[in-house]
């Protein structure tokens, strides 16, 4: 979490790997904190739904990356939505079409695991994730 003007301190000194404007926020993968993560051997877990902003990472960041696509059906994304109250909905709808759009223009998009999320539990996906580190280290 930061301000404004250390989102624009940390632009100016070119720290900033990727920048996504959604849900009325701002959400940034920057170099500072993508140091600090992967201190003392720590592997960094972060969540993109953009093809884009996945390879401005990658190629901005020297590290061993998997990429794990996480996909539910779209009906799917909106019973969870509305079972957990949000209140922005459709935006995250519209979020779940551009993601698709994304994925369709991107077929060669190489992932090291795809979990269908509407087909095992919060713990199994967690756990097939964590297999697939471990055995490639």
């Amino acid at each position: 979490m930061g301000t404004l003007e250390q989102l624009k301190e940390m632009e100016a000194r070119d720290q900033v790997l990727y920048r996504n404007d959604r849900y009325g926020n701002t959400y940034v993968v920057d170099q500072p904190g993508l140091r600090d993560a992967t201190a003392d051997e720590q592997v960094p877990l972060i969540h993109l739904g953009q093809i884009v902003g996945l390879q401005a990472v990658a190629d901005g960041f020297p590290a061993r990356w998997w990429r794990v696509l996480l996909w539910c059906p779209r009906e799917i994304t909106e019973q969870r939505s509305a079972a957990r109250g949000d209140g922005d909905t459709p935006a995250r709808l519209e979020a779940w079409d551009a993601t698709e759009r994304d994925l369709a223009e991107h077929p060669g998009a190489v992932w090291d695991l795809t979990v269908h999320t509407a087909l095992v539990s919060p713990q199994e996906a967690a756990a097939q994730i964590h297999a697939l580190v471990s055995a490639r280290g």
